[in-house]
């Protein structure tokens, strides 16, 4: 994905009041670290920093006092219960150099037929080029068999991307679904009953 551009405001004001101000007044607030720089406290338009950070590892030009510097979203508060954001913590990044991320792991595809894939893992941390950072990892599952496990040496990671984890870190997994003895009880009982209320219909007919 392409940056997207926001244009922040220097905070002045601090505490749950102020932030409570500024999130009424349809901002967000957010800080600006990184670089051995000091945090910059500032204030992000509220719909444009939501739509953006609906998508995953996304670039942003932050535009403030007329100069513009690159960063990525590093932790994201949301209310629980609305959830809206209500804080953002931005790490500056420079064209060029690598950053670590986590990415979530989107699976395609229809396993064998029978069968159904878990998926062990959700995201897994990868290291890669700050301004060209992705979205998420595709596993593909398309006519896997039971037993089959997908783990991150599998994956076919996008081009300068790196995992520094587990290789053996297992993704997803192939199983055919097993019958629990609670399921089994519940279709024999609906078997029996379907038995005896072909019996009583069949005394009825006699009669």
């Amino acid at each position: 994905m392409s940056e997207v551009k926001l244009t922040a405001a220097t905070r002045t004001e601090f505490g749950k009041g102020a932030a409570r101000r500024i999130r009424r007044a349809a901002q967000i607030p957010a800080v600006l670290y990184g670089h051995g720089a000091e945090p910059q406290h500032v204030t992000l338009p509220g719909h444009e920093t939501t739509r953006a950070l609906r998508h995953s590892n996304v670039l942003l030009g932050i535009e403030l006092d007329g100069k513009v510097q690159l960063a990525i979203a590093k932790d994201i508060q949301r209310d629980p219960i609305k959830d809206v954001i209500e804080h953002v913590d931005l790490l500056v990044v420079r064209k060029g150099e690598k950053v670590s991320v986590e990415v979530n792991v989107h699976v395609v595809g229809e396993s064998y037929p029978g069968t159904i894939h878990v998926v062990e893992t959700q995201s897994i941390l990868l290291e890669a080029e700050a301004t060209a950072l992705p979205e998420y990892v595709q596993v593909s599952v398309e006519g896997l068999t039971d037993g089959t496990q997908v783990r991150v040496s599998d994956l076919e990671l996008p081009a300068g991307a790196t995992f520094g984890g587990d290789p053996e870190t297992v993704i997803v997994t192939i199983s055919t679904p097993q019958a629990s003895a609670e399921d089994e009880a519940a279709v024999e009982e609906q078997a029996a009953a379907q038995s005896a209320a072909s019996a009583v219909a069949a005394e009825s007919e006699e009669d």
